[in-house]
C-alpha cells in the first residue's frame, strides 16, 4: 500500500495518544515527518508506550484530559481519547460516557476554532448486536441505550452525530472512522480484550477463560493496518468524510482464536473452560470494508498468525519486567 501523507509537515494533536493505538498513531507520523502533541490523562495509557518517544524534538507530551477545554494550535486532531475495553469503560461509566460526548465537544471547539481536520475514532460497537452481517456502514445498528455496555456504544454513537452536525452547522472539516477489533503490541495486559486475554493467560498457564460456546465470532486486525488506514483517511481530498469502516474481513470464531494463540504458544500448558456469555456481548462482528478499499485503497495486509507473533512477544518482555 502506498502511504499517503501531505505534502507539508503538519502540527498534530492525538488525544488518547499514550494508549494501545494511540502511542502507535504517534510514532508513525513522527517517522512522517510531522510534529506530534500526544495529549493523555493516563487513566488507560501509560508512559511506557510512549516512552522511546520523548527524546524526539518534535514530540509533546502533556497530561490532560479532554473533559476539560485545551488550548494548542494544531492542523490536525486525531480523537482517540476514550477507555475501548469493557473492563476499563464499565469501572466508570459516567466518565466514559462525558469521555466521548464532552470530549468530542471540546475536540470539535479546537477544529472550528484552529480550522484543523479533526478525524474521530468511532468504533463498530455503534453497530451493537446486528441483524445485518457483515455490518456497512449504512446500517444504523441494534443497541441497548440502557445497558451495561451503553456507555461506550451510545457515548460513540453521540460522538459521531456531534461530529456530523458541527460539520453542517459550523463547517468544520471532518473525518469519522468506525474500528473493529485491532490488536498488537501495547494492548494493556488487564484490558479484558479477548486477545490480550488469551495471550496473557496462555503465558502464565492459567486456564483460558471461553465465554460460552465459543462460537460467538469476531474479526481481528493489526494495529499497523489500522494506523494506516486513519491516515488515509485523514489525508482523503475526495470529499469523503466516513463514516467507514476499518477492519479485517477475516472473521474467526472465539475457539478458533484460543486454539491459534496455544498453538503459537507450545509451553503453555493452559486448558480452555467455558463461563456464562456476558450480557449484550454480540454473537458476531465482521466489517463490510468496501467502501473503505474504494474510497482509501486501504485493505489489510497482515495475517491474524503473522500478528499474533509480534503481540505474543510484546507480552512476554512485559510480563517478564
Amino acid at each position: 500500500m502506498n502511504n499517503k501523507t501531505p505534502a507539508a509537515p503538519q502540527r498534530v494533536l492525538v488525544t488518547g495518544g499514550a494508549g494501545f493505538l494511540g502511542s502507535h498513531l504517534c510514532k508513525r507520523l513522527l517517522a512522517d515527518g510531522h510534529e506530534v502533541i500526544c495529549v493523555d490523562n493516563f487513566f488507560t495509557g501509560t508512559r511506557r508506550n510512549v516512552e522511546s518517544l520523548l527524546g524526539n524534538p518534535h514530540f509533546e507530551l502533556m497530561r490532560h484530559d479532554v473533559t476539560f477545554p485545551l488550548y494548542v494550535e494544531v492542523d490536525r486532531i486525531y480523537n482517540l481519547a476514550c477507555p475501548a475495553s469493557p473492563v476499563h469503560y464499565q469501572f466508570d461509566p459516567v466518565q466514559t460516557l462525558k469521555t466521548s460526548v464532552h470530549g468530542a465537544i471540546n475536540m470539535l471547539g479546537l477544529a472550528k476554532r484552529t480550522r484543523a481536520r479533526i478525524l474521530q475514532a468511532s468504533t463498530s460497537e455503534v453497530y451493537g448486536d446486528p441483524e445485518v452481517h457483515p455490518q456497512p456502514e449504512a446500517y444504523w445498528g441494534r443497541v441497548n441505550p440502557i445497558g451495561i455496555r451503553s456507555c461506550y456504544d451510545e457515548g460513540k454513537r453521540a460522538a459521531e452525530t456531534l461530529f456530523f452536525d458541527y460539520h453542517r452547522q459550523h463547517k468544520v472539516d471532518i473525518r469519522v472512522i468506525r474500528i473493529f477489533n485491532t490488536y498488537g503490541p501495547n494492548m494493556h495486559p488487564n484490558d479484558g480484550r479477548v486477545v490480550s486475554n488469551f495471550i496473557v493467560q496462555a503465558l502464565q498457564n492459567k486456564d483460558i477463560t471461553m465465554f460460552g460456546a465459543g462460537q460467538q465470532t469476531r474479526s481481528f486486525q493489526y494495529v499497523s493496518d489500522l494506523v494506516e488506514g486513519m491516515i488515509r483517511m485523514m489525508e482523503n481530498e475526495s470529499g469523503f468524510i466516513g463514516p467507514v469502516n476499518l477492519g479485517n474481513p477475516g472473521e474467526f470464531t472465539m475457539m478458533q482464536l484460543a486454539e491459534l494463540v496455544l498453538a503459537l504458544i507450545p509451553e503453555s500448558k493452559s486448558k480452555i473452560v467455558h463461563q456464562p456469555l456476558p450480557a449484550d456481548d454480540p454473537r458476531q462482528r465482521k466489517p463490510d470494508i468496501e467502501l473503505a478499499k474504494h474510497q482509501l485503497g486501504w485493505e489489510p495486509a497482515v495475517a491474524l498468525r503473522d500478528g499474533l507473533l509480534p503481540t505474543i512477544e510484546y507480552f512476554r518482555r512485559v510480563l517478564n519486567a
